[in-house]
């Protein structure tokens, strides 16, 4: 071994040169580049040329724009197809998939033993669980009632809770096998809105023949919870005991009935309405002829009513009606004073009493100035108005029915063992947003529905939230209502009633209040069924002062007549009209000597000129 050191001195520094701090030139400056480098730093630089060269060609960078759009294309499709199961839409609810032709709050809210519910769930189970198709489901403890399927956890159970409470996971629900042709039924979501058609579209339903509907039709009533007998309060002399709310109709009750009418008990006494007079509809303030009574009090399985107050609607007359029907299920249209000296000058009523299936019944001496407060005694009171039936639709008079009543009745009624069913809003579902709308809509005076508002929420009513599932809405699209006449469904229209006459005329703000009140103290649901369900059957049309307001239709276009050959003598000749000759179908030859005519013309002027 010599003394000499292995570091090349030319390439590192020995210890000693650094630590004198002497350095050889080439280990300051660096190591002297290599070709292979430099050759390839000069092709990157050659290549860089030459995409700047091509980019600047116009069909390049054209091409290269094509690219990046169908890439940005597809990956943009490719993220919406993930992101599509989870709405974010202010109707999340209409959107669900379903098995059949049940619709979520119908088949969500029904007694246990009629059908299985299924949801996947993700969240830690540290409550009750439950069997779901086999298997174990948690679901919260506080929260599972009795006659409920399990809802979604709530929102502090899980790390991200969703935007807004009712994007729950996807639920899909399968009833219990009703034994007819709707049992596969694959409910469909509504079809989007087009160009023309824009805003809530109906959406399918399946319904049974009517023969079938028929014989479905319960041949008992209905079991009403707890409540077994319901009267009401006769008062011929009311008197306000308040400062706010209440009239003669309804009788002023004080807010210690209000509250006492909410505690269910076998027997109960309430005010509903027509608190003075012998009987409802005479001298009571809502007065109807005693011809138009004695058929009022007579027994029905089935009615169809509906009410025009202050001229404000055109009569619509229902169609797809079957001859059952017709023999059977009366169709009652009750309309003011006014409205009745309308349809006489317009020759729509005459001494029959019949526009085409409604049967006309004239009320004197309404309680209301409101045309629409008015409207609100038939849609809520029908079970006082017609003493002896057992099932009854209302509509709004702006709807039209294009459904037959035994089909509707079987597939909202009977099919799922319900009591009572409306429409949830298409929009809207919370108690509080509906009041900002209609305060921006003009509804009402501002002041009373925030005086309501205030009042509901000093008593518990909060926003909704995903804790009151399976109720899945709190406010109703109320111009359908759908009922069986049993006392525990007859309190809650007159409770519902009572709101509308102590507070506003939007019976919206009041329905989920009356609602959960009553479902606090005895087991009762509502089927609140989809609004696209209910576009299925009724048709809306406008009210009269806006079809009043509409610009009339264009005329139709007129088209001047064809010209007549005009005849000179008595021998007229008649032309053949010339036949047209196309540049297509000429022949090059034709082309070439067209051509040279052309040229020879525009030379001989050029000649012509120069002279």
């Amino acid at each position: 071994m010599t003394g000499k050191s292995l570091l090349r001195t030319g390439s590192y520094p020995s210890l000693q040169q650094s630590q004198n701090g002497l350095l050889p030139a080439a280990s300051v400056l660096g190591r002297k580049p290599s070709k292979a480098s430099l050759s390839g730093y000069r092709e990157k630089e050659r290549a860089l040329q030459l995409i700047c060269r091509f980019l600047g060609r116009r069909r390049v960078a054209m091409l290269m724009l094509a690219v990046l759009a169908l890439f940005v294309f597809v990956f943009g499709s490719f993220t919406v197809s993930r992101e599509g199961s989870i709405p974010d839409n202010p109707e999340p609810i209409e959107n669900i998939k379903y098995l059949n032709g049940n619709s979520l709050d119908g088949a969500a809210s029904a007694r246990p033993h009629r059908g299985n519910y299924q949801r996947k769930d993700k969240f830690p189970s540290r409550h009750k669980t439950v069997a779901i198709r086999g298997q174990q489901k948690a679901v919260p403890k506080q929260v599972q009632r009795k006659g409920h399927p399990p809802p979604p956890p709530r929102a502090q159970d899980h790390a991200a809770p969703d935007p807004h409470p009712l994007l729950i996971p996807s639920v899909s629900i399968r009833n219990h096998s009703t034994g007819h042709s709707c049992d596969n039924f694959a409910f469909p979501p509504p079809p989007p809105a087009g160009r023309r058609l824009v805003g809530p579209r109906p959406c399918p339903v399946c319904y049974l023949p009517v023969e079938e509907a028929v014989m479905r039709m319960p041949r008992a009533p209905a079991i009403s919870p707890v409540l077994r007998n319901l009267t009401y309060i006769h008062d011929e002399s009311p008197v306000r005991v308040e400062e706010h709310g209440g009239s003669d109709f309804g009788g002023y009750p004080s807010l210690k009935e209000r509250t006492d009418s909410f505690n269910i008990s076998e027997s109960m006494r309430v005010h509903c309405g027509f608190v003075k007079g012998e009987k409802p509809g005479r001298q009571t303030g809502f007065d109807i002829d005693e011809a138009d009574l004695a058929d009022l009090e007579k027994y029905y399985d089935v009615i169809v009513a509906s009410a025009i107050f202050g001229n404000y609607d055109i009569i619509q007359q229902p169609r797809n009606i079957s001859d059952a029907a017709r023999r059977n299920i009366p169709f009652f249209m009750f309309i003011d004073e006014e409205t009745e000296v309308f349809m006489k000058n317009s020759s729509v009523l005459d001494e029959s009493k019949k526009v085409g299936l409604w049967k006309i019944v004239v009320v004197r001496n309404i309680p209301y100035t409101d045309a629409r407060r008015n409207g609100k005694v038939p849609k809520l009171l029908l079970h006082r108005i017609f003493p002896n039936v057992r099932y009854s639709i209302w509509i709004d008079g702006k709807l039209q029915l294009v459904v037959d009543p035994y089909q509707i009745l079987e597939r909202f009624l009977w099919r799922e063992n319900f009591s009572f069913a409306i429409s949830r809003h298409y929009r809207r579902f919370d108690v509080f947003e509906e009041a900002e709308a209609n305060k921006a809509a003009g509804k009402y005076e501002n002041s009373s529905i925030d005086f309501q508002i205030d009042f509901y929420r000093k008593e518990g009513l909060t926003p909704y939230t995903e804790a009151k599932l399976p109720i899945t809405s709190d406010v109703p699209e109320g111009c359908v209502i759908i009922k069986e006449h049993i006392p525990v469904t007859n309190l809650f229209t007159c409770l519902w009633f009572n709101e509308v006459d102590r507070f506003t005329s939007r019976d919206q703000l009041s329905f989920a209040m009356v609602r959960d009140k009553i479902m606090e103290k005895v087991d009762w649901n509502i089927n609140m069924f989809l609004d696209c369900e209910r576009r299925n059957f009724v048709i809306q049309a406008y009210h009269r002062d806006l079809l009043e307001h509409m610009p009339p239709p264009p005329p139709p276009r007129r088209f001047p007549p064809p010209t007549q050959p005009a005849f000179t003598t008595s021998k007229a000749i008649i032309r053949a009209p010339a036949k047209k000759t196309y540049a297509s179908k000429r022949t090059r030859s034709d082309k070439k000597a067209s051509s040279k005519r052309h040229r020879k013309a525009t030379a001989g002027i050029q000649d012509n000129v120069l002279l």
